[in-house]
Formats: C-alpha cells, structure tokens, sequence
C-alpha cells in the first residue's frame, strides 16, 4: 500500500519546498546538541512537526485550526531549547489563512504574536529567536489570509457557475423533449394510421395504397426536416449559452464581459469543442487574470471559425496548465489550433477550419 504525504490538489510538489525554512531547526540542533537529552528533544520536536505539517494539508477549518495552535505550542517548547524553532511559530500563521475567514484567522494570528512576545518576556529568549519569528508569522499569515479569502470566493463563483451550467442543461434537455414531442407527436400518429390503412388496402385497392405510402414519405421527410431545423437551433445556442454563464460569473467577480457570438453553422463537435474551449478559457480569466474586461468574439468564413477571448489582465507566463493543455488536445481532434498571447493581457485564438459543401451548408474538413 502506497503512503501518500499530501494530498492530490494545485499545490503540486511546493509544500516540500518550503520545508526549506526547517533548516535553521536542523542546523541549530545539530551545532547545539550536547547530550543525549539533546538530541532526544530536538529529533522528538523534528519529529512532531513533521506530522503535524504534512497533517495540514489534510484537514480543512476546526481541524486545520487545531493543526496551526498545536505548531505554535510546538514553537513555545522547543524556543528556549533551539532558537531555530521560531520557525514553528511562522508555518503555524501560515495555515491560518485556510483555517478560518479572515476576521476570526487574524484574531488568532494576533494572540500568536501576543504569545511569542509573552515568552519572549517570561523566560527571556534571546533576541534573534524571538523577533524573526514574530515579524515573519505577521507578515506570511497576514497574506495567507488574503490569498485563502480569494481562493474561497473563486471556489464559490466556480460552484455558482456549475450550478448554472446544471440547470442550464436540465432546461435544454426539457426544451428538447418538448419540442421533439411537439414536432413529432402529431406526425408520428399521422404515419402510423396511414401505413395501416396502405396495410389494409394493399389488396383491394393498391392505386389508393400507394397514394398513402406516398403520403407517408412525404409526411416522414417533413418531420426530418423539422427535426434537423430544431437540433439546427440548438446547436447555435451552446456557445450562447456558455457565454452567458461565463457573463455571470465573472461580473460576480467584477470583470466586465463585452461580446456576442452569433450562432455558428457548424457540425455538433465542432459546436461542442469550441463550447468546451470557451468555458476553459472564461475559466482562466476568472481565476488567474485579475482583469477588468474580457471579450469575446467570433469569425466564420467559407474556410475557417476563429474564437477569439482577450482580456485586460496580467497576462505574462508561458507556462500551461492542463487546461490549455487539454482545450489544445480536444480542438485537434477536429484539425483546429489555440494561439495564446500573454504580451498584454492573455489572448486566445481558437482557430478550426471548415470547408463549404455542395448545398452551400458549412462542414468541418
């Protein structure tokens, strides 16, 4: 069975660089240690903050809390033994940011600082133990704070935006199954009393038989084509609707989106891919570009479609997440291409190619 440290999430590999700051710990107890004693404690204190740590980030609220003050008590023992465990002091403040909202975590990180400063006097601890530590768990609490607050309402926008997304499709499968029964209902009911009556008349009266099967062919393309028109218009509305969630969500966050897709003639995966492709790239602007507009625009000729999503943010980085990654995949599929430019702002061209057909109806090559 594989022991897994962390747990699966964006962080990646990071939570054992900044185990990097362990090492004024380490060097003190080693240049330090004296006796057995000594390196009992210190080995024991490198021990439990180990545990605690990789514990962290496993746990969420009360439990993340618990985690944070048991790191801060771990700083309380260990100070007046080995001036490095100051350090126990600033990754506690630093789990508070994911521990609790921003008024209550920043109580706690004040009583921290209030406790280094109280041993500080009491026992007294030397001057290079106590103040890194307590300049330090201000300043990286006070900014896990921030950042855990923003991370908290990206994840409320993004839920909100899948909520809408939920019943965004329930609506369209309802829509669907009403229209189907309406087109079809009737028509349906028309063929079948038809073809029974061709059935009966076969060998009594075949003139008329055949004037009724003619009928039903014609009825039977009438209905097809009534069918094609209404999965037609569907088509068309699911980069609609994709824009006009991603519209929500980002005004909810104070991004302004500018942009109207007309309905693209297109095949349903090329319809769906380039949905698929705006919903990731809206994406992204919501949670990384801390932009102000974004728009959206579409370009369709006899030969290509060309989604293009720019906005006003930071830009920068040609570093790819996975969901560029998988937006460039799913888009070659169909022969189609993604150019990103972060010069000013990021910019997206979706670009896939299309061919006109006989008919003068627009195909995917």
């Amino acid at each position: 069975m594989r022991i897994r440290l962390l747990p699966d999430s964006p962080l990646g590999w990071t939570p054992y660089a900044w185990l990097v700051y362990l090492s004024f710990y380490i060097v003190v107890a080693v240049v330090t240690s004296k006796t057995g004693a000594d390196w009992a404690i210190n080995g024991a204190g490198l021990v439990v903050f180990l545990v605690l740590y990789f514990r962290g980030f496993w746990s969420h609220g009360q439990g993340l809390l618990r985690i944070a003050l048991a790191l801060v008590a771990l700083g309380v023992v260990l100070s007046p033994f080995n001036m490095g465990a100051n350090a126990f002091f600033i990754y506690g403040a630093a789990f508070l940011g994911d521990a609790a909202r921003p008024a209550v975590a920043a109580r706690w990180l004040l009583a921290i600082a209030a406790v280094i400063a109280l041993e500080a006097w009491l026992v007294p601890l030397d001057i290079r133990t106590w103040i890194p530590g307590l300049v330090f768990s201000l300043l990286i609490g006070g900014t896990n704070i921030h950042f855990g607050e923003v991370r908290r309402k990206d994840q409320a926008l993004l839920a909100a935006w899948k909520n809408a997304e939920h019943f965004a499709a329930v609506a369209e499968r309802e829509r669907i199954a009403r229209d189907l029964h309406d087109l079809l209902g009737h028509t349906l009911s028309v063929i079948v009393i038809k073809s029974e009556l061709a059935s009966k008349l076969a060998d009594i009266d075949p003139g008329r038989a055949a004037n009724e099967i003619r009928d039903v062919e014609r009825i039977s393309r009438n209905a097809l084509a009534e069918v094609r028109h209404a999965i037609h218009g569907y088509r068309g509305e699911r980069i609609e609707q994709e824009l006009e969630t991603g519209r929500v969500a980002l005004e909810a966050r104070g991004v302004t989106l500018v942009g109207d897709v007309a309905p693209l003639q297109v095949e349903p995966a090329v319809e769906r891919a380039l949905a698929l492709a705006l919903r990731e790239a809206l994406t992204n602007v919501l949670r990384h570009s801390r932009a102000k507009q974004c728009d959206v625009r579409a370009e369709q000729t006899a030969g290509s479609i060309r989604l293009i999503v720019q906005d006003d943010g930071v830009g920068g980085g040609d570093r790819e997440g996975a969901g560029l990654s998988g937006m460039r995949a799913r888009l070659a599929e169909i022969g189609g291409t993604v150019i990103r430019d972060g010069s000013r702002g990021t910019r997206l061209e979706l670009c896939v190619p299309v061919q006109q057909n006989v008919r003068g109806e627009v195909a995917t090559s």
